[in-house]
């Protein structure tokens, strides 16, 4: 059991470096802060490509890798 959490930590972690790391900039500066706050503010759809499938890998990463980690602390 403790072989495939860990397994799970890395892959997870991978793939969490993976698509952080490929995912686009939002905006550079000051101005790039606020029109990025007022884009969140009034909902501007995420196009249906690649950053939202890069978005979706995120979340997922993210949350396997709390799980397993987490499970592993208690199982250890």
């Amino acid at each position: 059991m403790d072989t495939i959490l860990i397994a799970l930590i890395i892959i997870s972690g991978l793939i969490l470096i993976a698509s952080i790391l490929l995912q686009p900039g939002k905006s550079a500066g000051l101005s790039g802060s606020i029109a990025g706050g007022a884009e969140s503010l009034f909902g501007k759809k995420k196009s249906k490509g690649y950053e939202a499938i890069l978005e979706k890998a995120t979340t997922v990463s993210a949350v396997v890798f709390m799980l397993s980690a987490f499970l592993l602390s208690v199982i250890k």
